[in-house]
C-alpha cells in the first residue's frame, strides 16, 4: 500500500477535500508528511485513523471529542472495531425491522393488507423512546412528562393514515432543508424561510400547540445536545447538516421575534 494525496484520499474515502483539510487544521488527522510540492500525503496509519474518525462520526460523537477518544484507545484497534461491529449489527437488525414495518404500512394504506395496532410500531425501540423521554424530563422538568403524553395521545388519535401522513410531512420538511444545505445556502439566509416555516409548522402540529420562536430555538439546542439527533440529521443531510440546521432554526426564530 502506497501513499495518497488529499484528492486521492477524498476519492477513496468519500470524505471531501475540504473536510480533510479541516481535520488537518484541527489536529484530528494529520498527513504522514508534506512533500516538497507542498502536497499532503497519507499512509496506512492515516487511512486507519480516518476510518476510526468516520466510525465515531457515525455514532454521533462531536469532532472535539473524537481526538480524545482516539488518543485513549491506543493501538488496540481490534477491540475498538469489535465494538463498532456490535453497534452496526444492532443498527442493521433494527433497520431491517423498520423496513418491514414500512412495507407493511404501505400495503395497509394501499388496501393490500391488515396490521394489528401494535405492529404499527415494530422496529421503534421502546427503550430508546423511554430514554428520550427521561432525558427531556431531566432537561426541562417534570411538566415535560405530561406534555409528552399529550403529544403521543394526539398523534395516536390521528389513526394509521393520519399518523403516516403526519410523519411523512416531517420527513418531507427535513428533506427540503437538507437540499438547501447541500445547495450551499447560508443558514441565516432568509431565502430558506419557506422551508423553515414548513418545518416550524410541522413541529407545532406534532406538539398540538403553538411553537413560539423561543421554543423553536430551544428545540435547536436539544438537537445539538443529544448525540442521537446529530447522528440522525448528519446521516440524512450529510456531515455538518446538524450544525447548519440548528443555526438556521435559531436564525429563523430570531427573525420571527
Amino acid at each position: 500500500m502506497g501513499t495518497y494525496t488529499v484528492k486521492q484520499l477524498a476519492r477513496l474515502s468519500g470524505v471531501s477535500i475540504r473536510t480533510l483539510h479541516h481535520y488537518d487544521e484541527i489536529g484530528l488527522l494529520k498527513p504522514a508528511f508534506t512533500g516538497e510540492n507542498r502536497y499532503r500525503y497519507y499512509g496506512r496509519e492515516e487511512l486507519l485513523r480516518l476510518q476510526d474518525i468516520l466510525f465515531h462520526r457515525e455514532l454521533g460523537v462531536p469532532l472535539n471529542e473524537i481526538r480524545h477518544l482516539l488518543d485513549l484507545q491506543g493501538r488496540d484497534r481490534a477491540a475498538v472495531l469489535s465494538e463498532h461491529r456490535e453497534w452496526l449489527d444492532q443498527r442493521i437488525r433494527r433497520s431491517r425491522q423498520l423496513l418491514r414495518t414500512i412495507d407493511r404500512t404501505i400495503a395497509e394504506l394501499n388496501g393490500d393488507g391488515t396490521m394489528d395496532d401494535k405492529d404499527f410500531y415494530k422496529g421503534f425501540a421502546p427503550e430508546k423512546q423511554a430514554e428520550y423521554e427521561d432525558w427531556l424530563v431531566d432537561r426541562y422538568g417534570g411538566a415535560m412528562r405530561e406534555r409528552i403524553q399529550e403529544s403521543k395521545a394526539k398523534l395516536q388519535s390521528l389513526g394509521k393514515e393520519g399518523m403516516a401522513a403526519r410523519l411523512a410531512e416531517g420527513e418531507a420538511a427535513g428533506i427540503a432543508l437538507a437540499q438547501a444545505f447541500k445547495a450551499g445556502i447560508a443558514a441565516d439566509d432568509p431565502a430558506i424561510d419557506p422551508q423553515l416555516q414548513r418545518h416550524h409548522a410541522w413541529i407545532a402540529a406534532m406538539w398540538d400547540k403553538a411553537c413560539p420562536p423561543q421554543a423553536y430555538a430551544g428545540l435547536a439546542d436539544l438537537y445539538l445536545e443529544h448525540p442521537d439527533f446529530r447522528t440522525k440529521f448528519d446521516s440524512d443531510g450529510g456531515e455538518g447538516f446538524t450544525d447548519w440546521l440548528t443555526a438556521a432554526m435559531k436564525a429563523y426564530a430570531a427573525r420571527l421575534g
